[in-house]
């Protein structure tokens, strides 16, 4: 039916082959999962060619929609055409999200001028979007929706399914329950998390760590001339192993917690980057930020973080100097010792696909060149 291409954040792209009846089945799955309405109007902020738009491309017309479609974006185009085309639904990486907090000045609370006129609906998906995120992005107005995917599943297929007592919740309650990835779609047949070690499912408790398994007819039927990497994910057990770990919380919903080759083994420990550049993204002076392994003598690996800054804040219409000392100490308050980023390297742009996702492999490459901290930086440490 497809030949698409995962976007490459791990390591190099690979086609994927989806059949009619799974495209179908997704392309369904897609307008339930999000309630679409008859005559949506629908902007193009997610790349057609990212997992055919999460099948919205085909889901669209099926629902009479309107497509409002563009080349490239700020954050200013996007609220500009929201507001031309009245705008009802988008959807997009978290990058996008922090695109609009960014590049609108409804972050200052003091100016209403630019807070939308009416509520729009936004989907996001492909990365696990900070808290701090999704709770600044609602205040301008966006109601959003938060799931995960694959390029192997064609789309959408677990969702972070509201309920109406969570309403009830602080604001920053409610991010950090809308942060979690959810519950498999109508579509999807199951979805769990399994034990590396035992093969059998964790417990429920959203605390044991495992890889994200997952059976259905929208998942792939393998990558194209490439049998070794199709084996290594369908293993004749009737599981897609996606590679992402992740804990199963007990009211069921899954929360992803890295990617397995994303994951730092410190000193013994594994500690998930997914955390910790949550807790980066609440500094008020981070724009971007991802964290990836750097070699260590004696730790092993430790946490490198890769942060771009804010150009001002709207108060000050500055942004004051930001030092690799102040992002520590920043994260030495919120999280255990063993997880605070040892380094920090500022850039003015973290390396991205071309749907948005930051390229950590591209990032762990160079912080391995970067080698071990001397012994002497070592020792002060210590």
């Amino acid at each position: 039916m497809v030949l698409n291409y995962t976007s490459g954040t791990t390591s190099a792209p690979k086609g994927v082959v989806h059949c009619h009846r799974g495209i179908f089945l997704m392309a369904l799955d897609s307008l339930i999962n999000w309630s679409i309405p008859t005559c949506p109007v629908y902007l193009w902020t997610l790349p057609m060619f990212h997992a055919n738009g999460w099948s919205y491309t085909w889901g669209m017309a099926a629902v009479g929609g309107t497509n409002i479609c563009l080349r490239k974006f700020t954050g200013a185009t996007i609220l500009a055409l929201i507001e031309n085309h009245g705008v009802t639904h988008m959807c997009g990486a978290p990058v996008v999200l922090n695109m609009l907090i960014t590049n609108s000045s409804s972050t200052n609370p003091t100016n209403k001028q630019e807070l939308l006129s009416r509520p729009v609906q936004v989907l996001t998906a492909g990365a696990p979007p900070p808290a701090p995120v999704l709770h600044r992005v609602e205040a301008l107005g966006f109601v959003v929706s938060h799931g995960y995917g694959l390029t192997e599943t064609a789309g959408v297929v677990v969702s972070c399914a509201w309920k109406k007592e969570w309403n009830r919740f602080p604001a920053t309650e409610r991010a950090r329950l809308k942060s979690r990835q959810g519950v498999r779609s109508v579509s999807m047949t199951e979805v769990a998390v399994l034990d590396p070690g035992t093969g059998s499912r964790v417990e429920p408790d959203g605390l044991a760590v495992g890889e994200v398994v997952m059976r259905g007819p929208s998942v792939m039927l393998g990558y194209l001339k490439n049998p070794a990497a199709t084996a290594a994910c369908m293993k004749g057990d009737g599981w897609f192993y996606t590679g992402d770990v992740a804990v199963m919380h007990p009211d069921g919903y899954l929360e992803i917690k890295d990617r397995s080759k994303d994951v730092i083994i410190s000193g013994g420990e594994n500690l998930s980057s997914v955390e910790v550049e949550s807790v980066l993204y609440g500094h008020p002076a981070v724009n971007e930020a991802a964290v990836v392994a750097r070699p260590d003598e004696f730790w092993g690996e430790t946490p490198c973080a890769f942060v771009s800054l804010k150009e001002y804040d709207h108060e000050s219409k500055r942004m004051p100097m930001t030092t690799e000392k102040d992002i520590i100490e920043y994260c030495r308050a919120a999280l255990p010792r063993y997880m605070v980023p040892k380094t920090v390297v500022f850039k003015d742009e973290l390396p991205k696909t071309s749907t948005g996702k930051i390229q950590k492999f591209v990032l762990r490459e160079i912080a391995r060149a970067m080698g071990s901290p001397s012994s002497s930086t070592l020792a002060s440490k210590l």
